[in-house]
């Protein structure tokens, strides 16, 4: 490949995490077995992850001679687990055992193998039931914030929860509370 096919490569894996963040539904990984170099860096991108007790995880990418920062992964990773443990992730290449990735925040759950996909459906069908302008928001203020003072963002959250609260989901939710019943968000 030559050097603009190259960069036109490496820009196509960088695009396919840029879509799952910039996507207003929650993305959830189900992690099962080996995950490493770029399929960790899409774990990592995702909103959740579930992993079996059998997933262990390595951003390999030193390993075998290209930088760890890598589809956002110097992004991603400082903001999940902290700078820390980004750094020894991205500088080591080393696979990290799921109890360790749970320990420092990288896998949300860890359960049997059986049980890994049934999780992360459950999970999945729980959020499609909830108000999804709010999860919408919730994601996008995640990310967004990240680079915004705390002036800023308490402007932000203060601009969208304003908006929020004359969305269709916020009267249901006051509504179903008052019957005491469980809403059905729109």
């Amino acid at each position: 490949m030559g050097a603009t096919r190259r960069l036109e490569f490496t820009r196509m894996t960088c695009d396919l995490i840029l879509a799952m963040r910039r996507c207003r539904r929650p993305v959830i990984a189900a992690l099962n077995g080996t995950v490493a170099g770029a399929g960790a860096v899409i774990a990592a991108a995702a909103d959740f992850r579930i992993a079996a007790e059998s997933a262990k995880i390595a951003f390999l990418f030193v390993r075998v001679g290209l930088s760890g920062a890598d589809m956002g992964a110097s992004w991603l990773l400082p903001r999940l687990v902290g700078q820390g443990h980004a750094t020894e992730l991205l500088m080591t290449g080393e696979f990290m055992d799921p109890k360790r990735a749970f320990e420092i925040g990288l896998y949300h759950r860890v359960v049997p193998q059986e049980r890994v996909l049934a999780e992360a459906t459950a999970l999945a069908e729980k959020l499609a039931r909830g108000p999804g302008a709010a999860l919408a928001v919730t994601k996008l203020a995640l990310d967004a914030e990240a680079a915004m003072d705390l002036e800023s963002a308490l402007e932000h959250e203060a601009k969208v929860q304003a908006e929020l609260m004359v969305h269709p989901n916020y009267r249901e939710a006051y509504e179903a509370f008052r019957a005491k019943r469980e809403p059905k968000f729109v």
